[in-house]
């Protein structure tokens, strides 16, 4: 029933393209090996999970796909993990088809399908996209160390104590690319991100 190869790279290739026309936001990203294409608004907000999720080394979209018996599934992305894992994840309302997950075992990949439940739940997708916003920014090096050396100095800060710290650029903007870049580590799931949001330094 299955066939277990990946299917002509010019299938996968128009995919891309049929995607790259769609413009969904927020538009940054800092883990992402190739451009960020999207097919829905889903699977954008996952994309945004899979750029704060510390466990994520790089990710890409609709790159590899697998033929099926009567039509080919591109996956949404395709991620590697920092533990040297690679899954391929789909982004869907509810539930996704079983054959493809089954495909995708048949070539020795691992493959799964993230609810919409999943992706939206809590805070963290809101926080996500909120710092997203600035991952086209950079932290100076005078405010990145100054930040530094005061989380060494206390252990923790809340977001509006770090604000007297930044001389070069707006402070959220400074936090928000830092926390990107894995300098500090912010809570994204207690609530939204605000004064008394705890900042650390992030510990590999």
């Amino acid at each position: 029933m299955f066939h277990s190869h990946n299917p002509d790279p010019s299938v996968v290739d128009a995919v891309f393209r049929e995607a790259s026309l769609n413009n969904f936001s927020p538009r940054g990203s800092v883990r992402c090996s190739h451009a960020p294409v999207f097919r829905s608004q889903l699977a954008r907000d996952l994309g945004c999970l899979l750029d704060v999720d510390e466990t994520v080394a790089a990710w890409c979209c609709l790159c590899f796909g697998a033929k099926l018996e009567d039509h080919v599934h591109v996956a949404d992305f395709m991620v590697d993990y920092l533990d040297g894992t690679r899954e391929h994840l789909d982004a869907v309302e509810f539930f996704g088809d079983p054959a493809v997950t089954e495909t995708f075992a048949c070539m020795q990949r691992r493959h799964r399908f993230v609810t919409l439940g999943e992706i939206r739940h809590g805070h963290r997708l809101q926080n996500a996209k909120d710092i997203l916003r600035y991952a086209r920014n950079r932290t100076p090096l005078n405010d990145r160390v100054r930040l530094l050396a005061a989380l060494d100095e206390t252990g923790s800060m809340t977001v509006a104590e770090t604000f007297s710290l930044f001389r070069e650029i707006p402070p959220l903007t400074a936090i928000s690319w830092m926390a990107l870049h894995r300098f500090i580590l912010i809570d994204l799931e207690e609530g939204l991100i605000g004064p008394d949001t705890i900042v650390r330094r992030f510990t590999r």
